[in-house]
């Protein structure tokens, strides 16, 4: 990026949003980070969640009655631009409860743990998200994240694969990855481990004999089938009922928004210019953590319960439930100092952005042994 444009990339409060993260092993443990976040943060309130859960749904049931019961009504040209507004408001509403799910796999909703996991084995089945399977792959995510090797997602391509370094690596090649990034990653995930680590043998969330899971699990991810199954056969039903048309129209585009917003935001929260990834040489798991984002989405950090603004320190200690991790991330900045990273660059741009910079990692010239990766274009 020429000088020109890194002008630009500054923070509202004047920082280079491309300053890089340090590298170097943190003067603090996670203990000091704990003891700095105010007790009542811990605290999982399960009248508080519930209400934060039953109120999402209030408000994706508002959106369906107004969508089924007025926009059939609308003439032509008004229903080609009302449809897609609802599309994105309840696929927005989508994303906001199947993040109260997340928090419910980290056991961040209340004190109750076969609570917490029959809530969202319903909340997810019900966005054709297997629920045990994300809950064990992502808490891998959570113990080795940025870790070349064995990080579960996201994980960043090497310069010697050259579809992505030089097939891929121009305007048109990016416009081509958003595209399958945002229509088909959140199901190809899932079914095929796409974006995920290198695995021998056929790795499926839907495949309870997967590497990806221990054999304590595996009785679990045949129930997580079990919950997809009984989804699709709901969903076969209405349509049954109703039309396929109708069900997409109210169901099936709003889940496609819904899994766009889960991408678009994943990905933004582990691809950013100043963020290292680091192989087993180096990785320990308090700079791996420390090696996400937080940034602003504006009224969508609140309907997405501000997973997007407050990242960091969800992957510090993921049981904080979602209505105290803004007020842990307050506590915690003055002591993560440097290694805390936070960008408010508009999130299409910075999309946009990360997209075309962060195409795949390599070391530094001169420091190919040191076990530090940084993203290239």
């Amino acid at each position: 990026m020429g000088a020109g444009g890194r002008m630009n990339d500054v923070t509202s409060d004047g920082k280079d949003v491309l300053k890089r993260v340090p590298t170097k092993k943190t003067p603090f443990e996670i203990s000091d980070l704990k003891k700095a976040i105010p007790l009542h943060c811990y605290k999982r309130d399960l009248a508080r969640s519930l209400y934060y859960l039953f109120g999402d749904i209030a408000i994706c049931f508002t959106f369906y009655q107004l969508a089924s019961s007025y926009i059939p009504l609308l003439p032509k040209p008004l229903n080609y631009i009302a449809w897609p507004i609802y599309w994105f408001c309840q696929g927005s509403s989508f994303m906001g409860i199947w993040s109260i799910g997340h928090d419910l796999g980290h056991h961040a909703f209340s004190e109750y743990q076969w609570l917490d996991d029959a809530i969202g084995f319903v909340v997810h089945s019900s966005f054709l998200t297997p629920y045990f399977s994300f809950k064990y792959s992502h808490r891998s995510h959570h113990a080795h994240t940025n870790s070349m090797e064995y990080d579960e997602v996201w994980i960043p391509k090497r310069k010697s694969d050259t579809f992505y370094s030089e097939v891929l690596n121009n305007p048109l090649g990016n416009l081509f990855m958003t595209f399958v990034r945002l229509l088909l990653s959140f199901p190809m995930y899932f079914t095929f481990n796409i974006h995920g680590r290198e695995y021998n043998g056929f790795a499926s969330h839907f495949y309870p004999n997967s590497p990806i899971f221990n054999d304590s699990e595996r009785k679990q991810i045949w129930l997580s089938d079990a919950g997809m199954v009984i989804a699709f056969y709901t969903l076969y039903r209405v349509a049954a009922a109703t039309s396929a048309t109708w069900l997409f129209c109210i169901y099936g585009a709003p889940l496609l928004v819904m899994n766009a917003h889960f991408i678009f935001f994943t990905f933004l929260h582990h691809s950013h210019p100043s963020l290292a990834h680091y192989d087993s040489r180096e990785w320990d798991w308090i700079r791996g953590a420390l090696s996400t984002v937080d940034r602003d989405y504006g009224i969508l950090n609140h309907v997405f319960h501000d997973v997007t603004c407050s990242h960091v320190v969800h992957h510090l200690i993921s049981s904080i439930p979602h209505y105290h991790t803004v007020e842990a991330t307050k506590a915690v900045k003055p002591i993560l100092g440097d290694y805390y990273k936070y960008d408010d660059t508009p999130i299409l741009k910075a999309f946009w952005r990360e997209t075309k910079d962060c195409i795949y990692v390599e070391p530094d010239d001169g420091a190919e042994d040191s076990g530090v990766y940084w993203f290239r274009k």
